[in-house]
């Protein structure tokens, strides 16, 4: 049976390619979710990529994941910093959950270098672009390999 991993994109991920294109491209999410669902089909994994500007939104998603994936894949965007709601979510979450970050957040401004995610996540992904995605889901393949 082919394993589900729930890629979760917080606030503003919405309008990636067009956003502030000089710190995060041109590329759109439905670009991200186009390569990494084909990705997943060479991995032989389903995934399922969802954004939301609600932090409500992400946490029931995460809630739902509980009985509905293997794995999270997760750029809370600025819920990093603020969300402990967030973090609450995955540790309620059993399988392992990578965070991904476009930018390499240590070069950004100071309130971006905490992340409470990061205290749930196996691992970080910050600074490879929207590539990051992609070696996030090569990562999590191995660890939800049987």
């Amino acid at each position: 049976m082919t394993k589900t991993i729930y890629i979760l994109n917080g606030p503003n991920l919405n309008l990636l390619g067009k956003r502030e294109p000089e710190i995060y491209g041109d590329i759109t999410l439905e670009n991200v979710a186009a390569d990494c669902k084909k990705l997943g089909v060479e991995l032989g994994l389903h995934v399922d990529l969802m954004q939301s500007n609600h932090e409500g939104q992400l946490i029931d998603w995460i809630h739902e994941a509980r009985e509905s994936a293997a794995g999270i894949i997760i750029n809370p965007a600025a819920f990093t910093h603020t969300s402990v709601a967030i973090l609450d979510a995955l540790n309620t979450f059993e399988g392992p959950v990578l965070e991904v970050h476009i930018t390499n957040v240590h070069k950004r401004e100071s309130f971006r270098h905490h992340s409470y995610v990061s205290l749930r996540a196996e691992g970080v992904m910050a600074g490879f672009g929207v590539e990051g995605y992609q070696l996030a889901l090569r990562r999590m393949a191995t660890l939800v390999a049987d």
